[in-house]
């Protein structure tokens, strides 16, 4: 058993193994599992059955996440993406009015044409167009977002009058389990002890007990039913003139998420090879074809999560570690109680907080910023597009934005120099149509 899964996961290639796999898929699961419980929360806005839309969101993580493993032998798992289930919820179905059934068939047409863009074979080469000044910044634009995720799940930054955010109150109790649980982690890393995220994680749970923050909610439950949101999506009310901007923006954001975050993980991991990501193919396959089963399901868009990061960060170099991460969103299922009480949710005064992830989140982001020394600071024209990718994501909360921003200003200014020929005609494509949508919205 052990040399078959060696052999197809080439773990030995890898220089990995079975334990440090299953300790990177948990970790994973670990810091995106708060996805389980938020996105039932925004859906539900549309009049979505919470517990249908916390099946639907299990099930489509584990599927898209084993086929991650499967097909493309990455440690990248998915689930639906933050920032496409508000626009689903808010500006889909709350600002156009759209039904979510209706909403749901566009994101099932924008991941069909994925799946043909994937099949075709078109991916590996728009990610070897990405020029180096971007393929660098993104993932340090990526840990910075990160990073600021996890400071404000831990309270340490917050909303701030005249200002985009200010020091949190460093002595409540969630900030106080935030920091305890990030110089835990950084003294475990400091002395290299073998699985010091997640232990973080895990001590940081157990010490939220005493403390009132994380509660003791059982282990066991059954499932809600997933009836009222399995195949309810209205394909063909989707085909009208009005959602075909909408199937647009749903695909153009899958699809710059997913690239963003296979760039960004695979970066620091060492995944890319003189540049190019192999498998690119498979891993868009993936990603494409979750997005489908998630809107059969009854869940928003399924993408790449750049909480894999973590799992990478912790050791993990296969799909051997999505086959564990997809394992614990099925046990997810039955286990919602428990997956909650480790989610480590707290509430004060109208803030969410996540504080016993947020250690592991904040550290991640220090991890991802290695990348930052690998871009040619000397050459203006690489270093401005770079700067702009790594401030952008984290000020917008968004990695399209922030490619958005890098693929722009990277274009303009090889053309102002006279290195116009430097410069993929995919770049000057996807820079059009940002400028496009930017000139539309």
């Amino acid at each position: 058993m052990m040399n078959r899964l060696d052999r197809f996961f080439k773990l030995s290639e890898r220089k990995t193994s079975v334990r440090t796999e299953l300790l990177g898929g948990t970790t994973t699961f670990m810091t995106m599992s708060y996805i389980i419980f938020l996105q039932p929360a925004i859906l539900s806005m549309t009049g979505m059955d919470r517990g249908a839309v916390m099946v639907a969101t299990c099930l489509a993580s584990a599927v898209a996440t084993l086929l991650m493993g499967l097909l493309a032998n990455y440690p990248i798992a998915q689930a639906p993406a933050m920032g496409h289930n508000i626009f689903f919820a808010v500006v889909v179905c709350g600002t156009m009015g759209y039904s979510w059934k209706v909403a749901l068939g566009a994101i099932f047409i924008s991941g069909m044409i994925q799946i043909v863009l994937s099949v075709v074979g078109v991916w590996e080469t728009v990610i070897s167009a990405v020029p180096d000044a971007l393929k660098y910044s993104i993932p340090v634009g990526i840990g910075l977002l990160i990073a600021l995720a996890g400071l404000e799940y831990g309270g340490v930054v917050v909303d701030a009058k005249g200002a985009l955010v200010g020091i949190g109150d460093l002595t409540s109790r969630p900030v106080v389990l935030a920091l305890l649980g990030l110089a835990l982690t950084a003294v475990l890393m400091a002395r290299r002890v073998p699985g010091a995220i997640l232990i973080g994680i895990l001590a940081t749970a157990v010490l939220g007990i005493p403390l009132g923050i994380v509660k003791y909610r059982g282990l066991a439950a059954a499932p809600p039913s997933l009836a009222p949101t399995f195949l309810k999506l209205d394909i063909a009310g989707a085909f009208n003139m009005g959602l075909l901007t909408v199937v647009f923006v749903f695909f153009f954001l899958d699809l710059f998420d997913c690239v963003g975050t296979l760039i960004g993980v695979s970066a620091p991991a060492g995944f890319l090879k003189d540049g190019k990501l192999p498998r690119a193919n498979q891993a868009v396959l993936a990603d494409a074809i979750g997005t489908v089963e998630g809107a059969l399901l009854g869940t928003s868009t399924v993408s790449s999560y750049i909480e894999s990061a973590t799992g990478i960060a912790q050791g993990a170099r296969t799909g051997l570690a999505n086959v564990f991460t997809a394992l614990l969103f099925i046990a997810a299922l039955f286990f919602s109680p428990l997956a909650a009480m480790i989610s480590g949710e707290y509430v004060v005064k109208d803030m969410v907080l996540r504080p016993v992830i947020a250690p592991a989140l904040i550290i991640v982001g220090y991890l991802m910023m290695k990348s930052v020394t690998l871009i040619n600071w000397d050459d203006l024209s690489e270093a401005i597009p770079a700067f702009l990718a790594i401030v952008i994501m984290p000020m917008t909360v968004s990695i399209t934005e922030g490619i958005a921003f890098g693929s722009i200003s990277y274009s303009l200014l090889k053309l102002a120099t006279g290195k116009g020929r430097q410069v993929h005609w995919l770049i000057y494509f996807f820079s059009a149509l940002f400028i496009l949508r930017y000139i539309v919205e």
